[in-house]
């Protein structure tokens, strides 16, 4: 147990404090991260940092006392419904980011269809198994079913297989552009087309693609329609905090129509304390996010996303190229812009895992993903000035992993043996397994000092149940106050 401190500390302890916990995160601002932060240089933040602090006590669940912050996100919501193929009538909000966004679609979506299809009582949303578990969260928040469907080879959804997955109760239909696992683009038009003859709503969820697709195509790459130019979409979300660049946590959810925004909405008119409305999730609304929005949008303007994007561009040309060069690795599918995967070449290729964990001992971090086992890369403006030492330091990795050791026996051994055993024992002594073989291949309190073990286990656990619940295990470990001298 912490005890609540019985005296203040200075200022300057304080922040030696924090300073001295931030040493041991990742050195984001070098790009040694790809995913989580969006960084173009120490001006721009500086920028954000000013427009953040102008409204950092400001809240903006109540625009009559802070008409800037209306001025502001009607500003960001217009800007961002132009770039995104809107016409006057795309009506939206800034949020918390995408999670917030994706909640706010499948609420809207659901108390759409109590209006207008109220013969359903277990409302249903079909999304390729690529799309975001913030709609599997939004499904278990608001009551909604979630039905999942395989995509195609190329990792893209499969327009036929979505159609065959809709029922009498289906009220949303979803794609991606791109999908954040492997960075491909759903067949927009053809999913479009097929829930508007359906009857359904479309979202897109170009949370991560956004701010981007649109400068990539404008430089001359090949991007498929995939926003409100496409008939049949109804609304799309787009993350301010990712290339937007703008300052965390930022987001836009944007509606081809005011009448399905009103959706989304909540407003209670009996409560002692007056009339409450809430357009979003939220009650309080930090005002610093949409303040340095605003800011970064009207800062850069289209010509400075330009300029970010075409050398970003280059970069990740460079990087794919790097990675498709070493032997036993490759680039997944054929993404379209500065998301994507590394695989294994081939079925005798490389453990990704492995190389994720030697990449970490060199100082980078990469997402482990799986259904494929893949590692995750986002690509932004940091990474121009990284691009070259990342391939060599992954090359060193790959060529560490190729190489036979006492290592990689003893996890294939344990996991393969815990794996066989877990499809016998019960969950509570799986729980109890999955920590042992942790702590056997690298772990010892918290994360595990090496995450290929782990996650070649968890990956191929035959009880996904039981896998939900070492996962909450493994969250709860990581939340829970622990001393250290």
């Amino acid at each position: 147990m912490l005890p609540f401190p019985a005296r203040g500390r200075s200022r300057d302890e304080v922040l030696s404090a924090m300073r001295a916990a931030r040493d041991h995160d990742i050195r984001w601002k070098q790009g040694r991260v790809f995913g989580l932060v969006y960084h173009i240089s120490d001006e721009i933040d500086a920028l954000l940092q000013e427009a953040f602090s102008l409204f950092f006590a400001e809240n903006g669940l109540n625009p009559t006392a802070f008409p800037s912050l209306q001025k502001f996100e009607t500003e960001i919501v217009a800007m961002s419904a132009s770039l995104l193929g809107g016409d006057e009538h795309v009506r939206g909000n800034v949020t918390s980011g995408g999670t917030e966004s994706l909640l706010c679609v499948v609420k809207a979506a659901r108390d759409w269809a109590r209006v207008h299809r109220p013969e359903i009582t277990q409302p249903e949303i079909v999304l390729p198994v690529s799309g975001h578990p913030a709609f599997d969260k939004a499904g278990h928040y608001f009551g909604v079913k979630i039905v999942h469907v395989p995509v195609r080879e190329d990792l893209r959804a499969d327009v036929s297989a979505m159609i065959r997955a809709v029922t009498p109760d289906t009220i949303l239909m979803v794609g991606s552009a791109p999908a954040y696992p492997h960075g491909v683009v759903d067949p927009i038009p053809e999913l479009a087309a097929a829930a508007r003859e359906l009857g359904l709503l479309f979202h897109v969820d170009a949370c991560v693609g956004g701010f981007m697709l649109p400068f990539v195509r404008k430089l001359g790459y090949p991007v498929p329609d995939f926003d409100f130019r496409v008939e049949g979409v109804t609304s799309i979300s787009a993350d301010l905090h990712k290339y937007g660049y703008a300052a965390k946590g930022a987001s836009v959810i944007l509606y081809r129509s005011a009448e399905l925004r009103r959706q989304q909405m909540f407003v209670t008119t009996e409560w002692s304390g007056g009339i409450y409305p809430s357009p979003t999730l939220a009650g309080t609304r930090p005002a610093g996010p949409i303040a340095a929005a605003w800011a970064i949008l009207n800062y850069l303007g289209e010509d400075g996303y330009l300029d970010i994007t075409a050398k970003t561009m280059e970069t990740v040309r460079r990087i794919q190229a790097g990675i498709n060069a070493i032997p036993g690795l490759k680039v997944m599918s054929d993404p379209e812009m500065s998301v994507f995967a590394i695989g294994p070449a081939d079925k005798n290729g490389l453990d990704v895992y492995e190389v994720a964990d030697e990449l970490s001992r060199r100082g980078w971090h990469l997402d482990r993903q799986h259904f494929p086992q893949t590692l995750h890369i986002t690509v932004n403006y940091v990474h121009t000035a990284v691009a070259d030492e990342f391939l060599r330091d992954l090359a060193s990795a790959a060529e560490t992993v190729r190489r036979p050791g006492v290592r990689k026996t003893l996890t294939r051994v344990a996991l393969g043996a815990a794996n066989a055993v877990a499809r016998v024992l019960p969950a509570a002594w799986t729980s109890r397994l999955m920590s042992k073989i942790s702590a056997l291949l690298g772990g010892g309190g918290g994360l595990p000092g090496r995450m290929a073990p782990m996650y070649g286990l968890i990956g191929t656990l035959p009880n996904r149940g039981d896998l939900k619940e070492l996962v909450l295990d493994l969250l709860d470990g990581m939340t829970r106050y622990v001393r250290r001298n």
